[in-house]
């Protein structure tokens, strides 16, 4: 069973079928060179998180006289090794529907298939994939109200089948406990993961749900807020499969509230972004959704990017969000938007600079949601915000942080401020500069342009396509 983006041992698809059908299942994950390697940063809160999962997952193994063999290798030589060295008859694991890791698991495939060994993959990641929602017409949906409404319709009448992976334990090979490789022999250092308290594994995912599920019935009305605690926090125990889709649909389901069918809502827009990666898997080399969009004549400073990626804009709502996601790998999805949209059409830069940077700084980076989301804020992506529609910063930050609470957590200068201050100190400052409480231009920057000229330069680039 070769574990990747699914690290749990249960109601976990392939290790089910695995479980079910084998006499000794051997459990393997595989730190790829090929991924690893590519990352800039060697603090990176992914790999850490990983591997306290794996960590926890070779607690529950060793328990049983089981075990999970880690590896940091290329796939498509560890795996074969494997297969030989436990005289293994099958291969399992679950779909990863991103570009390299269908290619990769292909190639595995077709090296192990020369060794006689059967290969096995499992749909696990998401409630229906690739082809299972389609149109009248036969046709993937690139709107998402009429895919949503024929997943829903589905999942109400096929229900959800959980997969058993309790009642055949036994079936766990027996192996010799072996360490995991530690973070430095991999490459990486510690992160900050213990001081944020984020909780990792399948027992973190579980506190969290249970956590969540107590608030679920207030999620329409708190989500949008990023000063409350309004949102699940699920996002990276999904990313890495800690928790199961399955477990969460179900909770939504049955608890019908106005809350979780906002938030199962939510469930089924991420399922609606991994098929369009699947159907449409030109996205995967930075093209836009609409071919029409992909030579927008984008100004793209440098100086406007690095303010925004650094959180010096000038817009408190903007920065605030940026030094969330640079100090904690996490962004409120409601200020996701807002940040994406600022990028694009108030600082005119391209769409793919902002999906890059995001690539490499969140925890629970997904590229399907990722890519979804900023094509979305950039009206190129399938049903996309409009591209004469421009998010006005001032007024989502009064809208979603009224009284500036997210705002003076993440920029502690601007504490002396009210809650009228907070959003456009520069508008104040400038009535009264010697009495102000903040000295723009030292504890923080003016705005680095002007929303309403930028707004016109947009809708003009855009007409330009």
């Amino acid at each position: 069973m070769w574990f990747r983006r699914d690290l749990r041992l249960h109601d976990n698809a392939a290790l089910h079928s695995a479980l079910s059908q084998s006499d000794n299942v051997f459990c393997v994950f595989i730190f790829d060179i090929n991924i690893l390697d590519n990352l800039k940063s060697k603090e990176d809160q992914r790999i850490e998180f990983i591997w306290e999962a794996l960590k926890e997952m070779k607690t529950s193994l060793n328990s049983i006289k089981s075990d999970i063999i880690v590896m940091h290798a290329n796939p498509m030589e560890a795996i074969p090794a494997i297969l030989n060295k436990y005289n293994c008859e099958a291969l399992f694991f679950n779909k990863d529907y991103e570009s390299y890791a269908a290619k990769r698991d292909g190639d595995v495939m077709g090296c192990v298939s020369k060794l006689g060994v059967e290969s096995y993959q499992f749909k696990d990641t998401v409630l229906f994939e690739e082809k299972e929602i389609l149109s009248q017409s036969d046709k993937p949906y690139t709107v998402f109200s009429p895919y949503k409404n024929n997943h829903l319709n589905r999942l109400y009448q096929d229900g959800i089948i959980q997969h058993d992976c309790e009642s055949n334990k036994k079936k766990f090979a027996v192996v010799e406990a072996e360490e995991i490789p530690s973070l430095e022999s991999l490459g990486f250092k510690k992160t900050n993961l213990d001081r944020l308290k984020i909780p990792t594994g399948s027992s973190g995912g579980k506190y969290l749900l249970l956590d969540f599920e107590k608030r679920i019935d207030h999620y329409k009305q708190r989500r949008d807020y990023p000063g409350k605690k309004g949102v699940s926090y699920l996002s990276v125990h999904n990313r890495f499969g800690t928790i199961s889709i399955r477990e969460q649909a179900l909770i939504a389901m049955n608890k019908q509230s106005e809350g979780s069918l906002v938030w199962l809502n939510e469930l089924v827009w991420r399922d609606f972004y991994f098929q369009i990666l699947s159907n449409f898997p030109y996205i995967n080399d930075g093209a836009s959704f609409k071919p029409q969009f992909d030579q927008i004549p984008f100004e793209n400073n440098l100086q406007f990017f690095e303010a925004w990626k650094s959180g010096q804009t000038g817009f408190p709502i903007i920065d605030a969000a940026m030094h969330q996601l640079n100090q904690t790998g996490f962004m409120h999805n409601r200020l996701r938007m807002i940040v994406a949209s600022f990028l694009v059409k108030d600082l005119l830069v391209d769409w793919r600079w902002g999906e890059a940077y995001f690539s490499e700084k969140l925890i629970d980076f997904d590229f399907s949601a990722n890519n979804g989301g900023w094509q979305w804020a950039a009206s190129t992506g399938c049903d996309a915000q409009p591209w004469f529609r421009i998010f006005n910063p001032l007024l989502q930050s009064e809208k979603f942080d009224p009284e500036g609470l997210f705002i003076k957590k993440y920029l502690p200068q601007l504490k002396p401020l009210d809650s009228k201050q907070i959003h456009r100190p520069h508008f104040f400052y400038e009535k009264d500069p010697d009495t102000f409480k903040v000295n723009l231009g030292k504890d923080y920057p003016f705005p680095i342009v002007d929303h309403a000229i930028q707004r016109k330069k947009a809708l003009l680039m855009y007409q330009a396509t």
